[in-house]
């Protein structure tokens, strides 16, 4: 599939990276999306928290939307996409993963980029409803991986899935997680860490068995956080095993649902191993888009329906016809 050419043309105030990562981060509000949780129970006795919103009519069609690193269903990414799709007929299940739902999760384990058994989970019981004829996926960073894997990694994709669109997606893990590492991301870095440290330290009262406070002491970076914690609880020999498993990369070649990713390429969390230029070139599949601007999740433009939004439901609609 040719490489899509793309139309985003940002306010001339939002075409720095860090401006428009950390407005669309931090001062994006979104109204009038009323939320309803539903909690399922996972395969492991674990749960996860759903926050559906409606459309005005009832619909047959749903948006599955999932966040990135340290994300919630609440955060202005998701509802504004929710917001429009639910304008537009589709009704909206915004994904809390493990842990992030404001209630802490029951294992030890919780989530990472590649925990697909989850979003298997969330599909299969959407599917149970037997409401859905067509259901679209949506992934937002660390969440864009996971939708990307999961639909090319080799599970049987129920027919009813009809599109994935992921945005901003650290399509290589180690490649993300090495820029995120650097000094110009030292600042998002440390605000990650803090957070994921957070979460943490409950488990160490819940788990002693699994995790000591030798070494959550031991966690200075992103890539240590993985090594003593993400590794360990999910099954990886360390954090280089899971961001090579974990990366979506691998799997865009078997991709058979119609994808579209969009990476802006002033994006200073991706490395030049997220743009996945030869996979969708070799994959009629995917559609992959490259906008000059955007940041990381950071596709602002006019009437606060963001770029990536707009594309989401332009997809959605020309697959449709297809």
């Amino acid at each position: 599939m040719p490489i899509l050419e793309p139309t985003y043309k940002p306010p001339f105030w939002a075409k720095k990276s860090f401006v428009s990562t950390v407005f669309s981060g931090l001062a994006r509000k979104v109204e009038g999306v009323i939320q309803t949780r539903e909690r399922i129970t996972l395969p492991d006795t674990d749960f996860l928290d759903l926050d559906w919103s409606y459309a005005k009519q009832k619909s047959n069609k749903v948006i599955i939307l999932l966040h990135g690193l340290e994300g919630n269903a609440q955060r202005p990414y998701i509802t504004g996409t929710a917001k429009l799709f639910n304008g537009n007929g589709i009704d909206a299940c915004a994904v809390n993963f493990r842990g992030c739902s404001g209630e802490p999760n029951l294992l030890f384990r919780s989530y990472h980029s590649g925990a697909t058994e989850d979003l298997d989970a969330v599909v299969k019981h959407i599917l149970s409803k037997n409401i859905y004829d067509d259901i679209y996926i949506k992934g937002i960073s660390l969440g864009a991986n996971m939708a990307l894997k999961y639909v090319g990694e080799g599970n049987d994709i129920p027919n009813e899935i009809k599109a994935v669109i992921a945005i901003s997606t650290p399509c290589n893990l180690k490649g993300s997680c090495d820029e995120l590492l650097s000094l110009k991301n030292r600042h998002y870095a440390i605000r990650f860490l803090n957070h994921l440290k957070d979460k943490l330290k409950p488990k160490l009262i819940q788990y002693p068995k699994n995790i000591s406070v030798t070494d959550f002491n031991a966690i200075k970076t992103l890539i240590d956080f993985d090594d003593v914690y993400t590794a360990k609880a999910h099954g990886f020999e360390s954090a280089l095993d899971y961001y090579e498993k974990a990366s979506c990369l691998q799997f865009l070649p078997n991709i058979k649902v119609p994808s579209l990713i969009i990476n802006s390429l002033n994006d200073s969390f991706l490395s030049a191993a997220c743009y996945p230029v030869k996979e969708a070139k070799h994959n009629p599949n995917l559609h992959f888009e490259m906008p000059k601007y955007g940041g990381h999740v950071g596709f602002i433009d006019k009437g606060n329906v963001y770029y990536n939004e707009r594309r989401a439901l332009e997809f959605v609609r020309n697959v449709k016809k297809c």
